[in-house]
């Protein structure tokens, strides 16, 4: 039985710019390498008039960030999985990037291998 965390987070008052998408990318990209991650595919969109989505595709899952600059959030969600690889570690790279004011942090763990009713 296998057990990974993700941390779903919403975070609030940001001071980076939150419609920068090579800022975000590359703050994702810190993230991933911090935890020891590989980067199999990365995308970033940017929306009219703001607004930008990230997502890293690792070999190990994913990280992405959703923004609404005008608003000053982001909702992160960070879902790594592997031996030794602590999500904490990315979220701990994306806050300092970001210098939010306020978050919430969410937590789910998810077992594979093991049927759940």
């Amino acid at each position: 039985m296998l057990k990974i965390r993700q941390l779903l987070v919403d975070v609030y008052g940001c001071e980076a710019d939150l419609d920068d998408a090579e800022f975000l990318r590359s703050t994702l990209e810190r993230a991933s390498e911090a935890v020891g991650s590989t980067i199999v595919h990365a995308v970033a969109q940017r929306f009219s008039p703001v607004g930008v989505t990230v997502i890293m595709i690792l070999a190990e899952t994913h990280l992405s960030i959703h923004t609404w600059p005008e608003h000053g959030y982001a909702a992160v969600d960070i879902f790594i999985c592997g031996e030794g690889r602590d999500p904490d570690v990315a979220w701990d790279v994306i806050r300092e990037e970001l210098r939010p004011a306020s978050f919430d942090v969410r937590e789910l763990t998810r077992t594979i291998g093991e049927k759940r009713t």
